[in-house]
Protein backbone atom coordinates (compact mmCIF):
# COMPACT_ATOMS: atom_id res chain seq x y z
CA UNK A 1 0.00 0.00 0.00
CA UNK A 2 1.28 3.89 -0.80
CA UNK A 3 2.64 5.29 2.10
CA UNK A 4 -0.06 8.06 3.48
CA UNK A 5 1.65 12.05 2.99
CA UNK A 6 1.26 13.90 6.14
CA UNK A 7 -1.56 16.37 6.93
CA UNK A 8 -0.82 19.46 5.11
CA UNK A 9 -1.88 21.10 8.58
CA UNK A 10 -5.00 21.86 10.70
CA UNK A 11 -4.48 25.43 9.68
CA UNK A 12 -6.84 24.57 6.03
CA UNK A 13 -9.92 25.49 6.05
CA UNK A 14 -10.62 23.99 2.11
CA UNK A 15 -10.47 20.35 1.76
CA UNK A 16 -7.36 17.80 1.53
CA UNK A 17 -7.89 14.64 -0.62
CA UNK A 18 -5.00 12.11 -0.98
CA UNK A 19 -4.47 9.74 -3.26
CA UNK A 20 -6.07 6.88 -1.47
CA UNK A 21 -8.92 8.63 -0.23
CA UNK A 22 -12.36 8.14 -1.31
CA UNK A 23 -13.20 10.78 -3.63
CA UNK A 24 -9.71 11.40 -4.88
CA UNK A 25 -11.04 9.83 -8.65
CA UNK A 26 -13.96 12.18 -8.64
CA UNK A 27 -11.95 15.33 -7.42
CA UNK A 28 -9.23 14.03 -10.48
CA UNK A 29 -11.54 13.58 -12.97
CA UNK A 30 -13.24 16.84 -11.77
CA UNK A 31 -10.14 19.11 -12.16
CA UNK A 32 -10.85 18.67 -15.87
CA UNK A 33 -14.21 20.11 -17.64
CA UNK A 34 -13.12 18.17 -20.56
CA UNK A 35 -14.44 14.91 -20.43
CA UNK A 36 -11.14 13.25 -21.93
CA UNK A 37 -9.33 13.06 -18.47
CA UNK A 38 -4.92 12.27 -18.87
CA UNK A 39 -3.97 9.25 -17.16
CA UNK A 40 -2.04 11.63 -14.64
CA UNK A 41 -2.51 11.40 -10.92
CA UNK A 42 -1.32 13.91 -8.31
CA UNK A 43 -0.43 12.33 -5.07
CA UNK A 44 -2.74 15.01 -2.84
CA UNK A 45 -5.32 18.10 -3.90
CA UNK A 46 -6.24 20.78 -2.21
CA UNK A 47 -8.90 22.61 -2.70
CA UNK A 48 -8.31 26.07 -1.18
CA UNK A 49 -11.23 27.71 0.54
CA UNK A 50 -9.32 30.53 1.34
CA UNK A 51 -6.46 32.83 0.29
CA UNK A 52 -4.70 31.45 3.82
CA UNK A 53 -5.20 28.11 2.35
CA UNK A 54 -3.59 28.69 -0.49
CA UNK A 55 -0.07 29.90 1.52
CA UNK A 56 -0.27 26.95 3.88
CA UNK A 57 -0.58 24.16 0.86
CA UNK A 58 2.21 25.90 -0.87
CA UNK A 59 4.29 26.51 2.22
CA UNK A 60 4.23 22.73 2.94
CA UNK A 61 4.59 21.63 -0.47
CA UNK A 62 7.84 23.18 -0.50
CA UNK A 63 8.53 21.87 2.79
CA UNK A 64 7.60 18.25 1.34
CA UNK A 65 9.54 18.48 -1.99
CA UNK A 66 6.01 18.18 -3.65
CA UNK A 67 5.68 20.42 -7.12
CA UNK A 68 2.53 22.29 -7.09
CA UNK A 69 0.16 22.99 -9.85
CA UNK A 70 -3.12 24.82 -9.85
CA UNK A 71 -6.72 24.74 -11.81
CA UNK A 72 -8.91 27.19 -11.37
CA UNK A 73 -11.95 25.98 -13.76
CA UNK A 74 -10.33 23.59 -15.44
CA UNK A 75 -10.80 24.31 -19.05
CA UNK A 76 -7.39 24.08 -20.11
CA UNK A 77 -7.86 21.36 -22.93
CA UNK A 78 -4.66 20.05 -22.40
CA UNK A 79 -5.50 18.93 -18.54
CA UNK A 80 -2.17 21.14 -17.69
CA UNK A 81 -3.48 20.73 -13.54
CA UNK A 82 -3.12 17.36 -13.72
CA UNK A 83 0.41 16.07 -13.08
CA UNK A 84 2.01 13.07 -12.04
CA UNK A 85 2.76 13.19 -7.86
CA UNK A 86 3.13 16.44 -6.38
CA UNK A 87 0.17 18.47 -5.20
CA UNK A 88 -3.01 19.72 -6.87
CA UNK A 89 -4.05 23.33 -5.84
CA UNK A 90 -7.73 23.48 -6.47
CA UNK A 91 -8.80 27.22 -6.58
CA UNK A 92 -11.95 26.68 -7.73
CA UNK A 93 -13.94 28.03 -4.30
CA UNK A 94 -12.32 31.22 -4.39
CA UNK A 95 -15.00 33.01 -6.26
CA UNK A 96 -15.66 36.44 -4.37
CA UNK A 97 -16.51 38.94 -6.82
CA UNK A 98 -16.93 42.69 -5.81
CA UNK A 99 -17.45 46.22 -7.90
CA UNK A 100 -16.15 49.53 -6.76
CA UNK A 101 -18.09 52.19 -9.06
CA UNK A 102 -15.85 54.84 -10.43
CA UNK A 103 -14.64 57.84 -9.19
CA UNK A 104 -13.58 60.92 -10.94
CA UNK A 105 -11.13 59.97 -13.59
CA UNK A 106 -10.75 56.23 -12.34
CA UNK A 107 -12.77 53.53 -13.89
CA UNK A 108 -14.84 51.37 -12.05
CA UNK A 109 -13.32 48.40 -11.20
CA UNK A 110 -14.39 44.60 -10.16
CA UNK A 111 -12.06 42.37 -7.59
CA UNK A 112 -12.07 38.73 -8.38
CA UNK A 113 -11.01 35.41 -7.33
CA UNK A 114 -9.19 33.28 -9.62
CA UNK A 115 -12.92 31.13 -10.19
CA UNK A 116 -15.34 33.65 -11.38
CA UNK A 117 -16.62 32.46 -14.33
CA UNK A 118 -17.21 34.45 -17.64
CA UNK A 119 -21.04 34.61 -16.35
CA UNK A 120 -20.51 34.92 -13.17
CA UNK A 121 -18.79 37.86 -13.72
CA UNK A 122 -21.71 38.87 -16.75
CA UNK A 123 -24.32 38.43 -14.18
CA UNK A 124 -22.59 40.59 -11.50
CA UNK A 125 -21.61 43.43 -14.02
CA UNK A 126 -25.17 43.87 -16.17
CA UNK A 127 -26.79 45.42 -13.41
CA UNK A 128 -24.35 47.77 -12.95
CA UNK A 129 -24.18 48.93 -16.68
CA UNK A 130 -20.82 47.86 -16.92
CA UNK A 131 -18.61 45.47 -18.92
CA UNK A 132 -15.88 43.21 -19.30
CA UNK A 133 -14.16 41.09 -21.92
CA UNK A 134 -15.08 37.78 -20.45
CA UNK A 135 -14.45 34.72 -22.60
CA UNK A 136 -16.64 33.46 -25.20
CA UNK A 137 -17.60 30.23 -23.72
CA UNK A 138 -19.73 30.73 -20.43
CA UNK A 139 -18.13 28.57 -17.63
CA UNK A 140 -14.28 29.57 -18.30
CA UNK A 141 -13.08 30.66 -14.99
CA UNK A 142 -10.78 33.91 -15.01
CA UNK A 143 -7.81 32.56 -13.47
CA UNK A 144 -6.55 30.21 -16.47
CA UNK A 145 -8.06 33.02 -18.62
CA UNK A 146 -6.45 36.36 -17.80
CA UNK A 147 -3.13 34.48 -16.97
CA UNK A 148 -3.14 33.74 -20.71
CA UNK A 149 -3.54 37.16 -22.19
CA UNK A 150 -7.66 36.74 -22.93
CA UNK A 151 -9.36 36.86 -25.93
CA UNK A 152 -12.36 37.65 -24.77
CA UNK A 153 -15.73 39.55 -26.17
CA UNK A 154 -15.15 42.91 -28.29
CA UNK A 155 -11.30 42.36 -27.80
CA UNK A 156 -10.61 44.31 -31.31
CA UNK A 157 -11.51 47.11 -29.07
CA UNK A 158 -11.17 46.66 -25.22
CA UNK A 159 -7.76 44.95 -26.08
CA UNK A 160 -6.79 41.24 -24.67
CA UNK A 161 -8.56 40.73 -21.39
CA UNK A 162 -5.63 41.25 -19.37
CA UNK A 163 -4.88 44.78 -20.52
CA UNK A 164 -7.58 45.80 -18.17
CA UNK A 165 -5.96 43.90 -15.29
CA UNK A 166 -4.81 46.83 -12.68
CA UNK A 167 -3.66 44.55 -10.00
CA UNK A 168 -3.09 40.64 -8.50
CA UNK A 169 -2.85 39.57 -5.63
CA UNK A 170 -0.03 36.27 -5.58
CA UNK A 171 1.14 33.64 -3.40
CA UNK A 172 4.92 33.08 -4.44
CA UNK A 173 7.06 29.99 -4.11
CA UNK A 174 8.68 30.91 -0.67
CA UNK A 175 5.23 31.88 0.62
CA UNK A 176 5.10 35.27 0.41
CA UNK A 177 1.55 37.00 -0.18
CA UNK A 178 2.45 39.66 -2.70
CA UNK A 179 0.05 42.63 -4.55
CA UNK A 180 1.82 42.85 -8.50
CA UNK A 181 0.74 45.86 -10.67
CA UNK A 182 2.75 48.26 -12.76
CA UNK A 183 4.65 49.68 -9.93
CA UNK A 184 4.67 46.64 -6.94
CA UNK A 185 6.89 43.56 -8.50
CA UNK A 186 6.22 45.14 -11.91
CA UNK A 187 7.96 41.77 -13.98
CA UNK A 188 5.66 39.45 -11.69
CA UNK A 189 2.40 41.60 -13.19
CA UNK A 190 4.41 41.60 -17.08
CA UNK A 191 4.58 37.41 -17.11
CA UNK A 192 1.06 37.55 -14.99
CA UNK A 193 -0.48 39.10 -18.39
CA UNK A 194 0.24 36.15 -20.74
CA UNK A 195 2.14 33.48 -19.67
CA UNK A 196 -1.06 31.26 -18.84
CA UNK A 197 -0.11 27.85 -17.45
CA UNK A 198 3.41 28.25 -16.88
CA UNK A 199 3.15 31.46 -14.24
CA UNK A 200 5.35 30.78 -11.32
CA UNK A 201 2.91 31.83 -8.84
CA UNK A 202 -0.37 31.26 -7.78
CA UNK A 203 -3.27 34.01 -8.48
CA UNK A 204 -5.34 34.51 -6.15
CA UNK A 205 -7.15 37.44 -6.69
CA UNK A 206 -7.47 40.09 -10.03
CA UNK A 207 -8.42 43.27 -9.51
CA UNK A 208 -9.92 44.41 -12.94
CA UNK A 209 -11.07 47.78 -15.09
CA UNK A 210 -14.32 47.93 -16.57
CA UNK A 211 -15.98 49.13 -19.78
CA UNK A 212 -19.43 51.07 -19.81
CA UNK A 213 -21.93 48.13 -21.29
CA UNK A 214 -22.15 48.62 -24.68
CA UNK A 215 -25.56 50.26 -25.32
CA UNK A 216 -26.50 48.44 -28.27
CA UNK A 217 -25.20 44.92 -28.81
CA UNK A 218 -26.15 43.21 -32.13
CA UNK A 219 -24.93 39.89 -33.84
CA UNK A 220 -25.82 38.79 -37.69
CA UNK A 221 -24.85 35.65 -39.72
CA UNK A 222 -24.50 33.94 -43.03
CA UNK A 223 -23.81 30.45 -43.64
CA UNK A 224 -22.74 29.06 -47.12
CA UNK A 225 -21.87 25.43 -47.63
CA UNK A 226 -18.42 24.74 -46.68
CA UNK A 227 -17.24 24.31 -50.51
CA UNK A 228 -17.30 28.13 -50.80
CA UNK A 229 -14.92 29.07 -48.15
CA UNK A 230 -12.29 30.37 -50.84
CA UNK A 231 -15.21 33.09 -51.97
CA UNK A 232 -16.49 33.62 -48.53
CA UNK A 233 -13.32 34.60 -46.92
CA UNK A 234 -11.88 36.70 -49.36
CA UNK A 235 -14.67 38.52 -49.43
CA UNK A 236 -15.35 38.95 -45.85
CA UNK A 237 -11.78 39.43 -44.32
CA UNK A 238 -10.98 42.74 -46.00
CA UNK A 239 -14.58 43.59 -45.31
CA UNK A 240 -13.96 43.00 -41.61
CA UNK A 241 -10.85 44.86 -41.53
CA UNK A 242 -12.09 48.02 -42.28
CA UNK A 243 -14.90 47.72 -40.16
CA UNK A 244 -14.86 49.77 -36.80
CA UNK A 245 -12.81 48.24 -33.89
CA UNK A 246 -16.58 47.06 -32.22
CA UNK A 247 -17.37 45.11 -34.37
CA UNK A 248 -16.05 41.41 -33.88
CA UNK A 249 -16.38 38.83 -37.07
CA UNK A 250 -15.14 35.41 -37.36
CA UNK A 251 -15.35 32.81 -39.21
CA UNK A 252 -16.85 29.10 -37.94
CA UNK A 253 -16.28 26.47 -40.27
CA UNK A 254 -18.51 23.60 -39.03
CA UNK A 255 -18.00 19.58 -39.95
CA UNK A 256 -21.69 19.39 -40.27
CA UNK A 257 -24.87 21.61 -40.69
CA UNK A 258 -29.03 20.74 -40.70
CA UNK A 259 -30.51 20.98 -43.94
CA UNK A 260 -32.15 23.73 -45.42
CA UNK A 261 -34.15 24.65 -48.54
CA UNK A 262 -31.22 25.52 -50.60
CA UNK A 263 -28.79 22.59 -49.50
CA UNK A 264 -28.51 19.41 -47.93
CA UNK A 265 -27.28 18.56 -44.71
CA UNK A 266 -23.31 18.93 -44.93
CA UNK A 267 -20.35 20.62 -43.56
CA UNK A 268 -20.56 24.73 -43.49
CA UNK A 269 -18.64 28.35 -43.03
CA UNK A 270 -20.51 30.95 -41.38
CA UNK A 271 -19.89 34.46 -40.92
CA UNK A 272 -20.90 35.92 -37.89
CA UNK A 273 -20.60 39.33 -36.99
CA UNK A 274 -21.40 41.39 -33.39
CA UNK A 275 -20.91 44.74 -32.95
CA UNK A 276 -21.09 46.14 -29.57
CA UNK A 277 -22.04 50.17 -29.84
CA UNK A 278 -22.74 52.90 -27.97
CA UNK A 279 -26.10 53.42 -29.72
CA UNK A 280 -28.47 51.17 -32.14
CA UNK A 281 -27.91 52.94 -35.20
CA UNK A 282 -24.26 52.88 -34.59
CA UNK A 283 -25.08 48.93 -34.65
CA UNK A 284 -26.80 48.62 -37.31
CA UNK A 285 -24.76 50.76 -39.85
CA UNK A 286 -21.83 48.66 -39.05
CA UNK A 287 -23.23 45.48 -39.84
CA UNK A 288 -24.79 47.09 -43.08
CA UNK A 289 -22.12 45.67 -45.33
CA UNK A 290 -23.09 41.85 -44.60
CA UNK A 291 -26.32 42.64 -46.07
CA UNK A 292 -24.82 43.23 -49.40
CA UNK A 293 -22.81 40.19 -49.68
CA UNK A 294 -22.76 39.82 -53.47
CA UNK A 295 -23.26 36.19 -53.60
CA UNK A 296 -25.76 36.30 -50.54
CA UNK A 297 -28.61 34.32 -52.67
CA UNK A 298 -26.04 31.53 -52.44
CA UNK A 299 -26.33 31.78 -48.62
CA UNK A 300 -27.88 28.44 -46.97
CA UNK A 301 -28.82 30.36 -44.02
CA UNK A 302 -29.19 33.97 -43.09
CA UNK A 303 -29.71 35.81 -39.96
CA UNK A 304 -30.53 39.43 -39.55
CA UNK A 305 -29.02 41.78 -37.14
CA UNK A 306 -30.29 40.82 -33.91
CA UNK A 307 -29.97 42.46 -30.57
CA UNK A 308 -28.46 40.12 -28.20
CA UNK A 309 -27.18 40.34 -24.65
CA UNK A 310 -23.77 38.98 -23.20
CA UNK A 311 -25.69 36.39 -21.29
CA UNK A 312 -27.27 35.43 -24.99
CA UNK A 313 -23.98 35.59 -26.40
CA UNK A 314 -22.60 32.90 -23.93
CA UNK A 315 -26.06 30.76 -24.30
CA UNK A 316 -24.97 30.67 -28.15
CA UNK A 317 -21.26 29.66 -27.35
CA UNK A 318 -22.66 26.86 -24.98
CA UNK A 319 -24.39 25.54 -27.56
CA UNK A 320 -21.12 25.07 -29.50
CA UNK A 321 -18.97 24.05 -26.32
CA UNK A 322 -21.46 21.97 -24.49
CA UNK A 323 -20.19 20.74 -21.22
CA UNK A 324 -19.60 16.17 -20.75
CA UNK A 325 -18.10 15.93 -24.01
CA UNK A 326 -14.67 15.08 -25.05
CA UNK A 327 -12.39 17.67 -26.67
CA UNK A 328 -8.82 18.39 -28.12
CA UNK A 329 -7.77 21.94 -29.31
CA UNK A 330 -4.91 23.78 -31.15
CA UNK A 331 -4.31 27.48 -32.34
CA UNK A 332 -2.01 28.69 -35.16
CA UNK A 333 -0.83 32.14 -35.44
CA UNK A 334 -0.19 33.06 -39.11
CA UNK A 335 1.76 35.48 -41.32
CA UNK A 336 -1.01 33.88 -44.16
CA UNK A 337 -4.66 35.46 -44.91
CA UNK A 338 -7.53 33.66 -43.31
CA UNK A 339 -8.49 32.93 -46.78
CA UNK A 340 -5.19 30.75 -47.37
CA UNK A 341 -5.31 28.76 -43.64
CA UNK A 342 -9.17 28.42 -43.94
CA UNK A 343 -9.22 27.37 -47.31
CA UNK A 344 -6.33 24.36 -46.74
CA UNK A 345 -8.24 23.22 -43.39
CA UNK A 346 -11.74 23.07 -44.85
CA UNK A 347 -10.99 19.28 -46.68
CA UNK A 348 -10.10 18.31 -42.87
CA UNK A 349 -13.13 19.98 -41.56
CA UNK A 350 -15.69 18.37 -44.04
CA UNK A 351 -13.92 14.93 -42.80
CA UNK A 352 -13.83 15.35 -39.58
CA UNK A 353 -14.69 11.75 -37.80
CA UNK A 354 -17.71 14.29 -35.68
CA UNK A 355 -19.73 16.01 -36.99
CA UNK A 356 -19.54 18.48 -33.78
CA UNK A 357 -16.06 19.45 -34.54
CA UNK A 358 -15.51 22.89 -36.04
CA UNK A 359 -12.63 25.90 -36.64
CA UNK A 360 -13.14 28.81 -35.02
CA UNK A 361 -11.13 31.65 -37.21
CA UNK A 362 -11.71 35.66 -35.33
CA UNK A 363 -10.85 38.03 -37.82
CA UNK A 364 -8.48 40.80 -35.43
CA UNK A 365 -9.39 38.61 -32.58
CA UNK A 366 -7.32 41.33 -30.27
CA UNK A 367 -7.03 45.28 -30.77
CA UNK A 368 -3.02 45.75 -32.03
CA UNK A 369 -3.25 49.29 -30.47
CA UNK A 370 0.05 49.94 -28.54
CA UNK A 371 -1.20 50.78 -25.60
CA UNK A 372 -3.47 47.56 -25.04
CA UNK A 373 -0.71 45.40 -25.57
CA UNK A 374 2.00 47.32 -23.42
CA UNK A 375 3.54 45.84 -20.16
CA UNK A 376 2.08 42.10 -20.82
CA UNK A 377 3.88 38.57 -21.89
CA UNK A 378 0.96 37.72 -24.03
CA UNK A 379 1.22 39.50 -27.96
CA UNK A 380 -0.61 38.73 -31.34
CA UNK A 381 1.80 36.41 -33.25
CA UNK A 382 0.20 36.77 -36.80
CA UNK A 383 -1.83 37.87 -39.28
CA UNK A 384 -4.64 35.18 -38.93
CA UNK A 385 -5.65 33.14 -36.49
CA UNK A 386 -7.50 30.11 -35.80
CA UNK A 387 -8.51 27.23 -33.23
CA UNK A 388 -9.29 23.60 -34.39
CA UNK A 389 -11.74 21.72 -31.87
CA UNK A 390 -12.24 18.38 -32.06
CA UNK A 391 -15.67 17.72 -30.11
CA UNK A 392 -17.20 13.80 -29.63
CA UNK A 393 -18.97 11.83 -27.12
CA UNK A 394 -17.64 8.46 -27.40
CA UNK A 395 -14.99 7.23 -25.76
CA UNK A 396 -14.28 4.70 -28.65
CA UNK A 397 -13.57 7.98 -30.55
CA UNK A 398 -10.87 9.26 -28.76
CA UNK A 399 -7.44 8.07 -30.93
CA UNK A 400 -9.50 9.18 -34.53
CA UNK A 401 -10.40 12.56 -32.97
CA UNK A 402 -7.34 13.12 -31.37
CA UNK A 403 -5.08 12.05 -34.45
CA UNK A 404 -8.06 14.17 -37.03
CA UNK A 405 -6.82 17.44 -35.11
CA UNK A 406 -3.12 16.68 -35.76
CA UNK A 407 -3.58 16.25 -39.27
CA UNK A 408 -5.73 18.83 -39.67
CA UNK A 409 -3.04 21.58 -38.08
CA UNK A 410 -0.30 20.29 -39.98
CA UNK A 411 -2.95 20.97 -42.85
CA UNK A 412 -3.02 24.45 -42.03
CA UNK A 413 0.81 24.75 -41.68
CA UNK A 414 2.46 22.65 -43.85
CA UNK A 415 5.93 24.35 -42.54
CA UNK A 416 5.21 23.92 -39.23
CA UNK A 417 6.62 27.49 -39.18
CA UNK A 418 3.06 28.97 -37.43
CA UNK A 419 2.99 30.39 -33.58
CA UNK A 420 0.34 29.54 -31.36
CA UNK A 421 -2.01 31.12 -28.34
CA UNK A 422 -1.11 29.54 -25.28
CA UNK A 423 -4.91 29.30 -23.49
CA UNK A 424 -5.65 26.59 -25.76
CA UNK A 425 -3.09 25.17 -27.67
CA UNK A 426 -2.08 21.17 -28.29
CA UNK A 427 0.70 21.46 -25.47
CA UNK A 428 1.77 17.76 -25.93
CA UNK A 429 2.19 18.18 -29.88
CA UNK A 430 5.51 18.61 -29.82
CA UNK A 431 8.25 19.35 -27.46
CA UNK A 432 8.89 23.40 -28.95
CA UNK A 433 4.72 24.17 -28.29
CA UNK A 434 5.27 26.10 -25.21
CA UNK A 435 7.84 28.24 -26.56
CA UNK A 436 6.51 28.85 -30.13
CA UNK A 437 3.54 30.54 -27.97
CA UNK A 438 5.53 33.73 -27.67
CA UNK A 439 8.18 35.54 -29.06
CA UNK A 440 11.39 34.78 -28.74
CA UNK A 441 12.28 37.40 -26.38
CA UNK A 442 9.53 36.87 -24.35
CA UNK A 443 10.07 33.18 -23.95
CA UNK A 444 13.82 34.24 -22.51
CA UNK A 445 12.07 37.08 -20.04
CA UNK A 446 9.98 34.18 -18.78
CA UNK A 447 12.35 32.07 -18.11
CA UNK A 448 14.36 34.79 -16.46
CA UNK A 449 11.52 35.57 -14.02
CA UNK A 450 10.80 31.93 -13.33
CA UNK A 451 14.51 31.54 -11.99
CA UNK A 452 14.07 34.83 -10.25
CA UNK A 453 10.76 33.78 -8.29
CA UNK A 454 10.85 29.97 -8.27
CA UNK A 455 14.60 29.24 -8.44
CA UNK A 456 13.44 25.47 -7.07
CA UNK A 457 10.98 25.34 -9.29
CA UNK A 458 8.47 24.21 -6.70
CA UNK A 459 5.62 25.33 -9.53
CA UNK A 460 5.12 23.09 -12.77
CA UNK A 461 5.82 24.93 -16.25
CA UNK A 462 4.17 23.89 -19.72
CA UNK A 463 2.99 20.62 -19.93
CA UNK A 464 4.70 18.98 -22.66
CA UNK A 465 4.88 15.61 -24.73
Amino acid sequence: MRPRAPAVGADIEGTLIRRDDPGYEDARTGAVWNEVTPPRCPELIVRAATEADVVHAVTWARAQGLRVAMRSGGHNWSGSPLRDGGLLLDLSGLRQCGITPARGTDPATATVGPAVTGQDLVAALTPHGLAFPVGHCPTVAVGGFLLSGGLGWNSRAWGASCADVREIRAVTADGRTVTCSDTEHPDLFWAARGAGPGFCAAVTGFRLALHPHPASVLTTALTFPLADVRQVTEWAEPLARRLPPYVETAFVLAASGPPATSAPRGPRITVAATAFAATEHEARQALEPFADCPFGECAVTRQLPTPVSFAALHEGAAAIWPPAHRYAADTLWSPESHATQLTRIADAVAHAPSGKSLVLSPVQPVSQEPALLRNMAFAPLGASYLVCYAVWDDPAGDQDNARWLRDAMAAADPRGEGRHYIAETDLEADPARARRSYAPATWDRLQEIKAQWDPENLFHSYLAP
